[in-house]
């Protein structure tokens, strides 16, 4: 039977997230029905929020949380009722192109897997809600394809969990899978929210002799020594390109631009040395280009990349990130700086925006 749950809606854009009683379908065939119990907040979902990236409203945002299972479909076998998991953006159909050769973060047909017969969610009028990419994690519940989710161990946290979803994915995979950092490499990362934290771990994980953070909000610089961060730069107070220089002699091998502005891909690019790749995190808007010398593309063999969600293959990687968790080499309970109510969302996304806090976390629990 359907069932009402209260969920964060988003009911124009630019606007705010409104608390709302919505009606939850069943899970169909191939579904999951999720308590969700934390979701972590993206600047993406602010984006959506201040009308910088195009939505469909009403929707529900949130695509990053961590709940428990309470009902699975007729097709599904990999989770059951009771199982702790986590989601990703990153439905994945497993017999594309794309999934055949282990790049599933980019599936042909990872939007068909969201299409259903009847909406997921509608609200008090019977009017459809649009789940963020066919999550909305902003809820007390949702229903999810079975191929958003993974299963983690019952006794790792699921408060730490909530980030492993895009926060981690995004900034270890970028480093793991999209980069490839060599042991004994220079990384820079521009830009020291949640994605650009998870950068910094993955490069430390990765062995990089050093890693440059680069912010203008010092409490995030004085963070990123504690998450692996060798030395930091202040934007805004130096020439942050110029900084990057002199520290490595020349450039790094490898830069992250974690922030999303063309500006800061194009410095990104500019630190790098001979050889060197950037790679972008940040969703920068279409209306921003990039402009970057086309000669130091060919002259110094340099080059500019993209890594969707860090070129995730999420039911392989959120478990190995988990047993970094476990062994103290991934340290997520220190990228939670705040943990609000739902009903103090919006108080989030202004921390976000201005308040210089690596990741803000809601707490989705129904009452006991």
């Amino acid at each position: 039977m359907p069932e009402q749950i209260t969920a964060a809606v988003l009911g124009t854009a630019p606007g705010r997230l409104e608390l709302e009683t919505l009606e939850l379908d069943d899970p169909g065939p191939d579904e999951v029905l999720i308590d969700v119990h934390y979701a972590g907040l993206c600047r993406s979902d602010l984006h959506e929020m201040e009308g910088v990236f195009p939505t469909t409203c009403p929707t529900v945002l949130g695509h990053e949380a961590a709940g428990v299972v309470r009902a699975v479909g007729s097709r599904v076998s990999d989770v059951r009722s009771g199982d702790h998991v986590v989601t990703c953006v990153s439905a994945f159909c497993g017999s594309c192109h794309f999934c055949l050769v282990g790049r599933m973060s980019l599936c042909a047909n990872r939007y068909r897997l969201r299409q259903r017969d009847r909406p997921v969610l509608t609200d008090q009028a019977g009017r459809s809600v649009h789940p963020t990419a066919g999550l909305g994690a902003f809820s007390t519940a949702m229903v999810v394809h079975q191929r958003q989710i993974v299963r983690i161990p019952e006794s790792t946290s699921l408060a730490a969990a909530s980030v492993l979803g895009c926060a981690i994915v995004t900034g270890v995979g970028a480093v793991f899978h999209s980069a490839r950092v060599e042991p004994g490499s220079t990384v820079a990362v521009l830009g020291c929210g949640g994605v650009g934290i998870a950068a910094i771990q993955g490069a430390r994980i990765a062995g990089a002799a050093q890693v440059i953070a680069i912010d203008t909000v010092a409490a995030r610089l004085h963070d990123a020594l504690k998450f692996g961060a060798t030395a930091t730069v202040e934007a805004g107070a130096v020439d942050s390109v110029e900084a990057v220089r002199k520290l490595t002699g020349g450039g790094v091998d490898y830069s992250f631009e974690a922030i999303g502005l063309a500006a800061t891909v194009e410095q990104a690019f500019a630190m790098l040395g001979p050889g060197g790749t950037a790679t972008v995190l940040g969703v920068v808007p279409d209306s921003q280009p990039v402009t970057v010398r086309a000669s130091e593309l060919f002259v110094s063999d340099k080059r500019l990349q993209g890594a969707f969600m860090g070129a995730n293959r999420f039911p392989v990687d959120i478990p190995r990130y988990v047993a970094f968790y476990n062994q103290g080499r991934l340290n997520l309970d220190d990228m939670i700086s705040v943990v609000l109510s739902l009903d103090e969302i919006n108080d989030g996304f202004q921390l976000m925006k201005h308040g210089g806090v690596t990741r803000v976390v809601a707490d989705l629990r129904r009452p006991e």
